[in-house]
Protein backbone atom coordinates (compact mmCIF):
# COMPACT_ATOMS: atom_id res chain seq x y z
CA UNK A 1 0.00 0.00 0.00
CA UNK A 2 2.93 1.99 0.56
CA UNK A 3 4.80 1.41 -2.27
CA UNK A 4 5.93 4.86 -4.25
CA UNK A 5 4.84 5.33 -7.81
CA UNK A 6 6.86 6.92 -10.21
CA UNK A 7 4.77 9.48 -12.16
CA UNK A 8 5.96 8.21 -15.34
CA UNK A 9 7.84 4.89 -15.67
CA UNK A 10 10.87 4.58 -18.31
CA UNK A 11 8.92 2.48 -20.32
CA UNK A 12 6.17 5.22 -20.92
CA UNK A 13 8.53 8.02 -21.60
CA UNK A 14 8.61 7.00 -25.36
CA UNK A 15 4.81 6.65 -25.00
CA UNK A 16 3.82 10.04 -23.64
CA UNK A 17 5.86 11.50 -26.62
CA UNK A 18 3.63 9.52 -29.05
CA UNK A 19 0.58 10.80 -27.09
CA UNK A 20 1.16 14.12 -27.03
CA UNK A 21 0.54 13.98 -31.19
CA UNK A 22 -2.35 11.93 -30.69
CA UNK A 23 -3.64 9.18 -27.87
CA UNK A 24 -2.64 5.85 -29.17
CA UNK A 25 -3.90 2.37 -27.11
CA UNK A 26 -1.58 0.61 -25.69
CA UNK A 27 0.68 -2.18 -27.64
CA UNK A 28 0.20 -4.08 -24.26
CA UNK A 29 -3.04 -4.81 -22.44
CA UNK A 30 -1.95 -6.61 -19.05
CA UNK A 31 -1.59 -5.03 -15.99
CA UNK A 32 1.82 -2.93 -16.64
CA UNK A 33 0.32 -1.29 -19.27
CA UNK A 34 -2.88 -0.48 -17.12
CA UNK A 35 -0.35 1.15 -14.47
CA UNK A 36 1.88 3.34 -17.28
CA UNK A 37 -1.54 4.47 -18.15
CA UNK A 38 -2.23 5.80 -14.87
CA UNK A 39 0.87 7.04 -14.07
CA UNK A 40 1.23 9.27 -17.11
CA UNK A 41 -2.77 10.31 -16.84
CA UNK A 42 -1.98 11.27 -12.89
CA UNK A 43 1.45 13.31 -14.56
CA UNK A 44 -1.43 15.21 -16.55
CA UNK A 45 -3.35 16.33 -13.26
CA UNK A 46 -2.30 19.99 -12.59
CA UNK A 47 -1.76 19.60 -8.89
CA UNK A 48 -0.61 23.62 -9.03
CA UNK A 49 -3.82 24.68 -10.18
CA UNK A 50 -4.90 23.24 -6.37
CA UNK A 51 -1.67 24.31 -4.92
CA UNK A 52 -0.99 20.91 -4.93
CA UNK A 53 -3.87 20.16 -1.89
CA UNK A 54 -5.48 17.34 -3.73
CA UNK A 55 -3.72 14.05 -4.94
CA UNK A 56 -3.91 13.37 -8.95
CA UNK A 57 -7.25 12.54 -9.57
CA UNK A 58 -8.06 10.47 -12.77
CA UNK A 59 -11.45 9.40 -14.13
CA UNK A 60 -11.81 5.79 -14.63
CA UNK A 61 -12.89 6.21 -18.10
CA UNK A 62 -9.85 8.43 -19.44
CA UNK A 63 -7.73 5.00 -19.01
CA UNK A 64 -10.04 3.35 -22.29
CA UNK A 65 -8.50 6.19 -23.98
CA UNK A 66 -4.94 4.73 -23.76
CA UNK A 67 -5.82 1.09 -23.15
CA UNK A 68 -8.79 -0.21 -25.75
CA UNK A 69 -9.61 -3.59 -24.27
CA UNK A 70 -12.19 -2.17 -21.44
CA UNK A 71 -12.69 -5.67 -19.92
CA UNK A 72 -9.02 -5.91 -19.09
CA UNK A 73 -8.85 -2.09 -17.58
CA UNK A 74 -11.89 -3.23 -15.56
CA UNK A 75 -10.21 -6.37 -14.20
CA UNK A 76 -6.40 -4.45 -13.67
CA UNK A 77 -8.32 -1.45 -11.53
CA UNK A 78 -10.35 -3.97 -9.19
CA UNK A 79 -7.68 -6.01 -8.78
CA UNK A 80 -5.11 -2.84 -7.74
CA UNK A 81 -8.32 -1.57 -5.61
CA UNK A 82 -8.49 -4.76 -4.06
CA UNK A 83 -4.88 -4.95 -3.18
CA UNK A 84 -5.33 -1.29 -1.22
CA UNK A 85 -3.30 0.55 -3.88
CA UNK A 86 -5.99 2.79 -5.40
CA UNK A 87 -9.21 4.35 -3.89
CA UNK A 88 -11.91 5.30 -6.49
CA UNK A 89 -14.40 8.05 -5.68
CA UNK A 90 -18.13 8.68 -6.83
CA UNK A 91 -18.13 12.59 -6.96
CA UNK A 92 -21.33 13.46 -8.38
CA UNK A 93 -20.40 12.79 -11.74
CA UNK A 94 -22.75 10.18 -13.51
CA UNK A 95 -23.16 6.47 -11.90
CA UNK A 96 -20.65 4.88 -14.14
CA UNK A 97 -17.84 8.05 -13.99
CA UNK A 98 -15.68 6.92 -10.89
CA UNK A 99 -12.79 8.88 -9.67
CA UNK A 100 -10.01 7.43 -8.95
CA UNK A 101 -6.49 8.13 -7.52
CA UNK A 102 -3.07 6.11 -6.11
CA UNK A 103 -3.47 5.38 -2.19
CA UNK A 104 -0.60 6.18 -0.85
CA UNK A 105 -1.20 10.11 -2.57
CA UNK A 106 -4.81 10.42 -1.26
CA UNK A 107 -4.09 9.66 2.72
CA UNK A 108 -0.95 11.95 2.68
CA UNK A 109 -3.06 14.58 1.08
CA UNK A 110 -5.91 13.59 3.28
CA UNK A 111 -3.42 14.29 6.66
CA UNK A 112 -1.85 17.24 5.21
CA UNK A 113 -5.67 19.05 4.87
CA UNK A 114 -6.97 17.61 8.14
CA UNK A 115 -3.48 18.29 9.91
CA UNK A 116 -4.09 20.80 13.11
CA UNK A 117 -7.84 20.54 12.89
CA UNK A 118 -9.88 19.35 15.60
CA UNK A 119 -10.99 16.31 13.91
CA UNK A 120 -7.20 15.15 13.00
CA UNK A 121 -7.62 12.41 15.53
CA UNK A 122 -10.85 11.12 14.33
CA UNK A 123 -9.74 11.19 10.49
CA UNK A 124 -6.47 9.34 11.36
CA UNK A 125 -8.55 6.62 12.87
CA UNK A 126 -10.63 6.55 9.87
CA UNK A 127 -7.80 5.82 7.44
CA UNK A 128 -5.67 3.29 9.81
CA UNK A 129 -9.35 1.26 10.67
CA UNK A 130 -11.37 1.80 7.59
CA UNK A 131 -9.16 2.21 4.24
CA UNK A 132 -6.56 0.09 5.82
CA UNK A 133 -8.81 -2.83 5.41
CA UNK A 134 -11.86 -2.03 3.50
CA UNK A 135 -11.58 -1.02 -0.30
CA UNK A 136 -15.67 -0.29 -0.36
CA UNK A 137 -16.65 3.39 -1.57
CA UNK A 138 -19.43 3.97 0.44
CA UNK A 139 -20.28 3.19 4.09
CA UNK A 140 -23.73 2.33 5.76
CA UNK A 141 -24.22 3.50 9.30
CA UNK A 142 -24.51 -0.07 10.86
CA UNK A 143 -21.34 -0.63 9.43
CA UNK A 144 -19.48 2.71 10.49
CA UNK A 145 -20.80 2.28 13.94
CA UNK A 146 -21.06 -1.43 15.24
CA UNK A 147 -17.95 -2.91 12.64
CA UNK A 148 -15.66 0.05 12.59
CA UNK A 149 -16.68 1.60 16.17
CA UNK A 150 -17.41 5.38 14.99
CA UNK A 151 -20.12 7.15 17.17
CA UNK A 152 -22.40 9.70 15.65
CA UNK A 153 -20.09 12.22 16.46
CA UNK A 154 -16.95 10.65 14.93
CA UNK A 155 -19.27 10.30 11.78
CA UNK A 156 -20.16 14.05 11.96
CA UNK A 157 -16.61 14.85 12.36
CA UNK A 158 -15.53 12.50 8.92
CA UNK A 159 -18.70 14.58 6.78
CA UNK A 160 -17.22 18.09 8.12
CA UNK A 161 -13.55 16.90 7.42
CA UNK A 162 -14.40 16.05 3.64
CA UNK A 163 -13.33 12.54 3.59
CA UNK A 164 -17.37 11.49 3.76
CA UNK A 165 -19.89 12.89 1.68
CA UNK A 166 -23.52 12.12 2.21
CA UNK A 167 -25.41 9.25 -0.21
CA UNK A 168 -28.45 9.24 1.50
CA UNK A 169 -30.00 8.92 4.44
CA UNK A 170 -28.12 6.63 6.08
CA UNK A 171 -25.09 6.15 4.00
CA UNK A 172 -22.29 8.35 2.86
CA UNK A 173 -19.41 8.15 -0.16
CA UNK A 174 -15.79 8.03 0.30
CA UNK A 175 -14.33 11.28 -1.02
CA UNK A 176 -11.50 13.37 -1.19
CA UNK A 177 -11.39 16.54 0.67
CA UNK A 178 -11.23 20.27 -1.05
CA UNK A 179 -12.59 17.86 -4.09
CA UNK A 180 -15.54 20.23 -5.39
CA UNK A 181 -13.40 22.52 -7.27
CA UNK A 182 -12.20 19.87 -9.60
CA UNK A 183 -15.53 18.48 -10.37
CA UNK A 184 -16.57 22.15 -11.10
CA UNK A 185 -13.62 22.99 -13.43
CA UNK A 186 -13.93 19.11 -14.63
CA UNK A 187 -17.64 19.95 -15.97
CA UNK A 188 -16.63 22.95 -17.54
CA UNK A 189 -13.78 22.01 -18.96
CA UNK A 190 -15.49 19.22 -20.49
CA UNK A 191 -18.26 21.59 -21.93
CA UNK A 192 -15.60 23.99 -23.18
CA UNK A 193 -13.75 21.31 -25.18
CA UNK A 194 -16.46 19.66 -26.29
CA UNK A 195 -17.52 23.17 -27.49
CA UNK A 196 -14.77 23.58 -29.80
CA UNK A 197 -15.40 20.78 -31.61
CA UNK A 198 -18.92 21.67 -32.09
CA UNK A 199 -18.01 24.39 -33.99
CA UNK A 200 -15.74 23.15 -36.21
CA UNK A 201 -17.08 22.35 -39.37
CA UNK A 202 -19.00 18.87 -39.59
CA UNK A 203 -18.40 18.92 -36.16
CA UNK A 204 -15.36 16.83 -36.54
CA UNK A 205 -11.37 17.70 -36.04
CA UNK A 206 -7.70 16.81 -35.97
CA UNK A 207 -6.47 15.57 -32.73
CA UNK A 208 -3.54 17.68 -33.53
CA UNK A 209 -5.10 20.54 -34.89
CA UNK A 210 -6.86 20.86 -31.51
CA UNK A 211 -4.31 20.28 -29.53
CA UNK A 212 -2.19 23.20 -31.45
CA UNK A 213 -5.32 25.43 -30.39
CA UNK A 214 -5.81 27.73 -27.62
CA UNK A 215 -7.92 26.66 -25.13
CA UNK A 216 -10.93 28.60 -23.35
CA UNK A 217 -9.59 29.92 -20.38
CA UNK A 218 -12.72 27.42 -18.53
CA UNK A 219 -10.12 24.64 -20.04
CA UNK A 220 -8.39 24.69 -16.04
CA UNK A 221 -7.20 21.33 -16.25
CA UNK A 222 -5.18 21.58 -19.51
CA UNK A 223 -6.59 19.92 -23.32
CA UNK A 224 -4.57 16.83 -22.77
CA UNK A 225 -6.43 16.03 -19.85
CA UNK A 226 -9.43 16.52 -21.41
CA UNK A 227 -8.65 14.80 -24.93
CA UNK A 228 -8.78 11.57 -22.92
CA UNK A 229 -11.95 11.99 -20.83
CA UNK A 230 -13.84 12.91 -24.00
CA UNK A 231 -12.65 9.87 -25.64
CA UNK A 232 -13.07 7.30 -22.82
CA UNK A 233 -16.59 8.46 -22.48
CA UNK A 234 -17.25 7.84 -25.83
CA UNK A 235 -18.24 11.09 -26.14
CA UNK A 236 -16.37 11.55 -29.73
CA UNK A 237 -15.58 8.94 -31.86
CA UNK A 238 -11.74 8.27 -33.23
CA UNK A 239 -11.38 8.20 -36.61
CA UNK A 240 -7.95 7.26 -38.28
CA UNK A 241 -6.97 9.41 -41.69
CA UNK A 242 -4.10 9.91 -43.74
CA UNK A 243 -3.78 13.43 -41.80
CA UNK A 244 -4.19 11.89 -38.24
CA UNK A 245 -6.93 11.06 -35.62
CA UNK A 246 -9.76 12.94 -36.47
CA UNK A 247 -12.36 13.41 -33.84
CA UNK A 248 -16.10 13.74 -34.73
CA UNK A 249 -18.56 14.27 -32.09
CA UNK A 250 -20.11 10.93 -31.50
CA UNK A 251 -24.38 10.57 -32.23
CA UNK A 252 -26.34 11.52 -29.31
Amino acid sequence: MKRKHQLISDTFKAKKQRLAEGPETAEKEGPEAIESALQYLASLFPRKLFEDALPPLILKHQVYSLVKDRTTVDRCLNQLKEEGRIRMFQHGFDADSLVLTFTDSYQSKVLEFVSGKEFARTVRKFLDSVLATCTDISFNKKRMLREFGFSDAEITQLVNAGVLTVRDAGSWWLAVPGAGRFVKYFIKGRKAVLGMIQKAKYKEVLLSDLQNRRAPSSVKLGLPYHVHDIIGAQLVDCVPTSSGTLLRLADD
